[in-house]
């Protein structure tokens, strides 16, 4: 009989104690997921002019690319942390003022074409890679140029200033090609060279380029090589170091978008298709390394992983 009662008693305690670990658990909630569970709301960093990753359109609202992957992070969050409603504030950010603003804890997620490389891993943190970009060259169609060998002994553009410059003149000397690089002032200047003829092609970073191309007179008169001087350099969504189980929402959000055929609609939507606020389609097709990168996400920050 005393056995039954200590049994009773046992199982008493335990009922009573269930209660209390439910609080429990949600008050060892950390970093930005605690701060964004207290307030009710995340803070989106945006780019005004990031095109075709994150800028503002023609009613000054924040869209592109990145946002959109952004808009996904939001839902993972929101279902993680069980809210009904969670507000998203939009917050634009700069070159020079992104990673301050998440180091500080102004921005949750800074949503652009930033490099995550291992020196910005030291300050932040990036989820999986979204973009790579690397260093290519765009010429005219009916220069017939196919490949970087083909630039020997020509008049190549690139801007003043840049890695690109750098990476064509030590392309030019290691491989011998005795190529006449010219530096410009600006990108517009460098594309003009080519559109003018002047130069046979311009070096720049390939995103860029398809920009250009698409901002130009006729852009089906010129094409993006797809020999590059540079390994792919990748891009991810900022958020803040040392901060594991918001960077584990996020990180499992972006890999099955990635790993899902919703990836190529949002990419064909931003890359492949007229995007506002001026209707211009980049035309750039989803690439064998990115492929890659989606099949397999990763949050590397070295170019040689992809």
């Amino acid at each position: 009989m005393r056995t039954a009662r200590l049994l009773l008693a046992g199982c008493l305690a335990a009922a009573f104690s269930l209660p209390a670990a439910i609080p429990a658990s949600a008050q060892e909630l950390t970093g930005t997921l605690k701060k964004i569970k207290d307030t009710g709301a995340i803070t989106i960093g945006y780019r005004e002019s990031s095109v075709p990753f994150s800028y503002l359109d023609d009613n000054q609202k924040p869209v592109g690319f990145a946002m959109d992957i952004c808009a996904k992070i939001v839902d993972a969050v929101k279902s993680n942390l069980k809210l009904d409603k969670l507000e998203v504030k939009y917050n634009p950010v700069t070159s020079a003022t992104r990673i301050p603003l998440i180091a500080n804890g102004t921005v949750d997620l800074e949503c652009g074409s930033t490099t995550n490389n291992v020196e910005r891993q030291k300050q932040v943190g990036f989820t999986n890679t979204h973009f790579l970009t690397a260093s290519r060259f765009v010429s005219k169609k009916a220069s017939n140029i196919k490949s970087i060998a083909d630039l020997k002994g020509k008049t190549v553009v690139s801007t003043a200033g840049t890695t690109n410059i750098k990476q064509v003149t030590e392309a030019n000397a290691a491989k011998s090609l005795n190529i006449n690089v010219v530096p410009a002032k600006d990108h517009a200047e460098a594309f003009l060279m080519v559109e003018t003829d002047r130069a046979v092609a311009f070096v720049m970073d390939d995103i860029l380029l398809a920009s250009l191309v698409a901002g130009s007179k006729d852009p089906s008169a010129y094409v993006i090589s797809e020999d590059a001087f540079s390994l792919p350099e990748p891009y991810g969504i900022m958020l803040r170091r040392d901060d594991p189980p918001f960077k584990a929402v996020a990180d499992g959000a972006t890999a099955a978008l990635y790993k899902s055929p919703e990836i190529q609609t949002i990419y064909t939507k931003w890359f492949q298709s007229p995007i506002p606020p001026k209707s211009l389609n980049l035309n750039v097709p989803l690439g064998a390394e990115l492929k890659k990168a989606f099949a397999t996400p990763t949050d590397s920050g070295d170019p040689a992983a992809y």
